[in-house]
């Protein structure tokens, strides 16, 4: 028994302090909410376990697939490695403001501290307005004692790493690297399923009852990654109608197909499940012959491993994330 057709599922949107409204207004998630700043695509997370929104499985849990239709879902060394656990958290994030300053521990200190795993992740800047940035490193080694000082000073921009940009700009985030999305971007996350976040400033922000957001200075201390690389922005050149890989790490690997016409992908030797998201445009995904399901901006599918075989066509010049573990 296995699952034959790309499973979508209903977004689990959440209202933060710095959220805006192009989650809406870009990428057409219904919502009367005010400030949202995260769609959670794809979630096993306790408490927001993603439910499907299309086909035969419509209202089951992410959790009810796993548990049912194991390796046929997940590919045979995911299931081996995870268990009834999905491995990843995808998200759509909106910044109107700047996020915190904030850093994720690894997994051993993860597990140790939280019971969790680590949070390893990347971005791609599907949209930002005019001078947007991402916080991303150090801009030269630094150490605990020069990090408190700054910290205290509230002058971190001084030895942090900041970079203006754009769309296609892509950045892989390991754990312990200091970071932050700024103002006015709009991307796609794909990170470890944890939702562990050390926050280490938050621009003295205050909620409507004049309270700041919790810090975790202390916690942090140990969990960071105090040197610096010459650069954080991954380099990758597109093709169309190609699958171009932009991160490749342990947990999971991306890569962006540049869609114009129609592609024919088999993974039938990935053994994992693949993960589509699109960031530009709007996609047809055919299989099994003479079925079809259309993926438009803004929205996620889930392809079972079991389902190896198909096609991407597109009438406009369209873009896909593709996502997978190894």
């Amino acid at each position: 028994m296995s699952i034959q057709y790309p499973l979508k599922f209903e977004p689990i949107l959440k209202e933060r302090i710095w959220g805006g409204k192009k989650l809406n207004s870009v990428l057409n998630k219904v919502t009367d909410k005010e400030n949202i700043g995260e769609s959670w695509e794809l979630s096993d997370v306790k408490g927001d376990v993603s439910i499907v929104a299309n086909g035969k499985y419509k209202g089951k849990s992410l959790e009810f697939l796993i548990n049912e239709y194991k390796d046929t879902l997940l590919g045979k060394k995911v299931y081996k490695n995870f268990g009834n656990n999905f491995p990843l958290l995808i998200k759509f994030i909106d910044a109107k403001e700047a996020l915190s300053i904030q850093l994720h521990p690894n997994d051993a200190l993860a597990k140790k501290r939280h019971n969790s795993f680590g949070k390893t992740e990347m971005w791609y800047v599907m949209q930002a307005d005019k001078a947007a940035n991402l916080i991303v490193g150090f801009q030269k080694h630094s150490n605990k004692e020069e990090y408190l000082k700054h910290l205290e000073n509230k002058s971190l921009l001084e030895i942090l790493n900041v970079d203006e940009v754009e769309k296609g700009d892509v950045y892989f985030i390991p754990t312990g690297r200091i970071h932050a999305i700024g103002a006015g971007v709009l991307l796609a996350e794909i990170q470890q399923t944890s939702d562990v976040t050390y926050r280490i400033y938050d621009w003295d922000r205050k909620d409507d009852q004049g309270n700041g957001r919790e810090l975790h200075t202390e916690l942090a201390l140990d969990a960071i990654d105090y040197s610096a690389i010459d650069t954080y922005k991954s380099d990758y050149t597109s093709e169309v109608n190609a699958s171009i890989n932009i991160v490749d790490c342990q947990y999971f690997t991306t890569n962006i197909i540049e869609l114009e016409g129609k592609i024919s992908i088999d993974n039938s030797a990935k053994d994992s499940f693949v993960i589509y998201m699109a960031v530009d445009g709007n996609v047809t995904i055919c299989y099994n012959d003479d079925k079809e399901i259309q993926l438009n901006k803004g929205e996620t599918v889930l392809m079972p491993a079991c389902l190896s075989q198909y096609v991407l066509k597109s009438e406009e010049k369209s873009e896909v994330l593709e996502v997978y573990i190894k």
